[in-house]
């Protein structure tokens, strides 16, 4: 990380914005890097660029990010400016949604290289669309970026240990539990809450999210519509396929960058291990009628080829040898993440499945890196969308 950006991360990162006599300098910085990007650093200042987007009732596209961010953040950045007039990306790394266990304080923060990718973004669609009169306008100021403090997003202060939070917090009674949630108890609620203050802040009209954090985006679909948000409406946010690397198929990940070269090598081993569990649920399912699916033997193809990697990278030694842990694969229902068993009688009818949606995840430990995935078993045309 340059000494800019981690200048910009700190004070982004502490509830107490201290003063520097080189912030001037900075913002220079920042604003020449951004070029014809807007960078909106207060909810104020949000808010009043709001006001003015909705007095010419303009549909506001919006990707939210907690920064480090890569062709899989690209992608979603892309669809937004694909069908939105303007759009809002926000860069906010969240301290709700860790533990005091967890990474906050080296989670990657890399602002400058961030505004650098975006502004790309932005040239390659000004470029692909010159011949567009209307695209050549909507492009000028098409793109803004939201970086607020901790102190705007929490004006009650956040610590990272719950019992000692104070404030109002979001939680999704239920559905936060299973998957994800069994691992890292209390994420969603880190999760439900900020997205929920930058819903309320950006009043997006539409909401773009990533398929690899495929439970989130589900999640945030029952929120916006269990407390009657309008900016987005359920059916306007969106979960966009997860973005792999083109030869390994490793999903895309802020997090990847924790991979030393020689993990590099093993971190695939998950998308390998829901693709064989994918290839067995697919020969569970074939044929016509109703026929039930023994959801253990979709798990177990999974985890055999995981427990394979296991052995053999235990094999090496000092340097050579990689340490590789599952954490979990789970099967299930997309519309309340209830975990999946067997799936009997009417319930194993194609139709039926198509209309709850099927999920297979996983999570697993490559070094001290978390890697997470899925691939959608069911109902993918109402889920990626």
């Amino acid at each position: 990380m340059s000494s800019t950006s981690a200048q910009i991360s700190s004070r982004i990162s502490s509830p107490v914005v201290k003063a520097d006599s080189g912030i001037d300098d900075l913002q220079a910085r920042i604003k020449e890097i951004a070029g014809p990007i807007q960078i909106l650093e207060s909810l104020n200042a949000l808010r009043e660029w709001r006001h003015n987007a909705r007095a010419q009732a303009t549909d506001v596209g919006f990707v939210p990010t907690m920064g480090a961010l890569h062709e899989g953040h690209l992608d979603l950045v892309r669809v937004s400016i694909a069908h939105n007039p303007l759009t809002v990306v926000s860069i906010f790394v969240n301290p709700a949604q860790f533990a005091p266990h967890e990474d906050l304080a080296t989670y990657p923060r890399t602002l400058e290289r961030d505004l650098e990718a975006l502004k790309r973004v932005v040239t390659e669609t000004s470029s692909n669309d010159e011949a567009s009169s209307t695209s050549a306008a909507r492009s000028k100021g098409a793109l803004v970026v939201f970086v607020p403090s901790v102190r705007d997003m929490y004006p009650s202060g956040i610590t990272q240990e719950v019992e000692l939070q104070k404030g109002t917090f979001i939680q999704v009674k239920g559905y936060e539990h299973e998957m994800e949630g069994k691992s890292r108890p209390g994420f969603f609620r880190g999760v439900a809450t900020v997205v929920t203050k930058l819903f309320n802040a950006v009043e997006p009209t539409h909401a773009y999210f990533g398929q690899k954090d495929i439970q989130q985006a589900l999640l945030l679909r029952r929120l916006v519509s269990d407390v009657l948000l309008s900016h987005p409406l359920p059916e306007n946010l969106h979960i966009v396929p997860t973005h792999r690397d083109a030869s390994t198929g490793l999903a895309l990940s802020s997090r990847n960058a924790y991979l030393t070269e020689r993990e590099r090598v093993w971190a695939p081993t998950l998308y390998k291990a829901l693709k064989a569990g994918q290839a067995e649920w697919e020969a569970s399912i074939s044929g016509t009628g109703e026929k039930d699916v023994d959801v253990k033997t979709v798990k177990k193809a999974a985890e055999e080829v995981i427990e394979s990697v296991i052995n053999e990278t235990s094999q090496g030694e000092g340097v050579e040898s990689v340490r590789i842990k599952s954490d979990y694969i789970s099967l299930n229902w997309a519309d309340s993440f209830e975990p999946l068993e067997t799936i009997e009688g009417q319930e194993a009818s194609r139709k039926r499945l198509e209309e709850r949606g099927v999920v297979i995840s996983g999570a697993m430990w490559v070094g001290k890196t978390r890697l997470i995935d899925n691939l959608v078993l069911a109902g993918s045309g109402w889920i990626i969308r």
